[in-house]
Order: C-alpha cells, then sequence, then structure tokens
C-alpha cells in the first residue's frame, strides 16, 4: 500500500477580497501563514514525514510548502515546482470581484464558471498583461501550452497528466510524497484519481490548509482519503469554500 498527502495552500490576499485567483500571484495573509503552520503541526503530531514535495510555481503554493516544512523541521528535502499544478486558469476573469461578477452576469452564470466541468471563463486577449506568456517563470513552456482560459476539464489534462508521468514513479519506489497546491488543482487531481462523475465534482470542496492523506493500492488507485484535524472544523471550512458569497480559489 502507499500514501501520499495533498495540500491546498493557505488563504491569499486575493481569497481575502474575494477576486477570482486563477494564475494571479497574490501572497498569503497572516491567516494564510496561520493555516499552513498548523497544517505542519498536524502532520508532524501524527507522525508524517517526507522525502520530497511538489508545488506550483505560484508564491502561495510555495509559501504554503515551506511553512508546513519548517513545522516539520523538513525544509532540507527535494522541492520540485511545476506550472502543471497551476490552480486553473480563471482566463479574463482573473482580478475580478466575485461579487461584482455575479451582480454583472448573474449567480449561475457565475456558479457555472466555477464549477461546470467544461465551461471555459472568457479567455484572455493575447495582448492582455495579465497573458503568461511574457512571464519569465513559464520561459520553458511552449508558448501554445500557456492558456488563456481553463475549464476545469482542462485541468483535469493536464493536473492528471503530471500525476502519471512524475509522481506515480515516484509513489512506486516508496517515495513518500507531499504535495501543496490549489483547490480546482486539488479538485481536478482527485476527479482523476477516483474517476468521479461530474455532480459528485461539483459538489466536491477542498478546505484551505488542511492535509488530505490518501491510501493507495499497489496500482497507486485510492483505496480510502480522510482529513487531518477536528472533524467538525474541517467541515466548516469546507462549507466556507462552497459558499458562493465567500469562495477561496
Amino acid at each position: 500500500m502507499y500514501e501520499v498527502v495533498l495540500i491546498r495552500h493557505g488563504e491569499s490576499e486575493y481569497n481575502r477580497q474575494n477576486l477570482f485567483t486563477g494564475w494571479s500571484d497574490p501572497d498569503l495573509t497572516e491567516k494564510g501563514v496561520q493555516e499552513a503552520n498548523a497544517a505542519g503541526k498536524l502532520l508532524k503530531e501524527a507522525g508524517y514525514s517526507f522525502d520530497l514535495a511538489f508545488a506550483s510555481v505560484l508564491k502561495r503554493s510555495i509559501k504554503t510548502l515551506n511553512y508546513v516544512l519548517e513545522e516539520m523541521d523538513l525544509l532540507w528535502i527535494p522541492v520540485q515546482k511545476s506550472w502543471k499544478l497551476n490552480e486553473r486558469h480563471y482566463g479574463a476573469l482573473q482580478g475580478l470581484s466575485k461579487s461584482e461578477t455575479a451582480v454583472k452576469y448573474g449567480e449561475e452564470q457565475l456558479h457555472i464558471w466555477r464549477r461546470s466541468l467544461s465551461v471555459r471563463p472568457p479567455l484572455l486577449e493575447p495582448d492582455d498583461p495579465r497573458y503568461a506568456r511574457n512571464d519569465i517563470r513559464y520561459k520553458e513552456v511552449r508558448p501554445g501550452d500557456i492558456p488563456r482560459g481553463e475549464s476545469l476539464e482542462d485541468t483535469v489534462a493536464r493536473v492528471g497528466d503530471f500525476w502519471g508521468k512524475r509522481i506515480v514513479p515516484l509513489i512506486r519506489k516508496k517515495e513518500r510524497v507531499l504535495i501543496s497546491a490549489h483547490g480546482n488543482t486539488l479538485r481536478a487531481l482527485i476527479k482523476f484519481m477516483e474517476d468521479l462523475d461530474e455532480p459528485t465534482l461539483l459538489e466536491l470542496n477542498v478546505p484551505t490548509g488542511v492535509p488530505l492523506v490518501y491510501k493507495l493500492d499497489d496500482d497507486v488507485k485510492p483505496i480510502s482519503r480522510f482529513y487531518l484535524g477536528v472533524p467538525e472544523e474541517v467541515q466548516e471550512k469546507a462549507r466556507e469554500v462552497a459558499n458562493p458569497s465567500k469562495v477561496t480559489e
């Protein structure tokens, strides 16, 4: 049997302001730092340790991972960063207020953009300064692979590819792996691993800063998953994520 631990980054400045985040790169809030530290303490107290870790190339993912590893006295382990673990790209919605977007386009359209599997948000124009093509952290990525907006289905494809090619071989070698990523990235990964149907996926909410442990069989398929922490507190954090008036992607 294998094991892998996933963690969603702590609260970011855009989360606090209730803005669409996507590939934007806001920092953690003080609450987000506290969530990351608490996650590290939970993992250490539960006896977990890791051989290597993964993060996206966005600072809220990287800093969350660093705080967790510092609490565990594991800052020395190798860390691999990849854009394929970035949050779902919200296209032209990035940086916009969710509440104002709901007023402009309606709650139903907002829900479709946030939660549907196949619908993409309005795409960024090629000359939009928010387009990541000219961002140095993506200089090794083929321009055609850098999205101008993604559906959750698009995110499932890139995260699933990374999981299968980069992470699964390490797990098969009995490496103990920690992944620090984002709400939709982790929803996409869970959908890929568990082959969730769309209605189940739409109801899936991953709370911030709570370690999610997966037990995997010999084929690296999920046997079970559970969150560390007090169940009532975890459920409350998940409800906060589900609340469209205060969502935290």
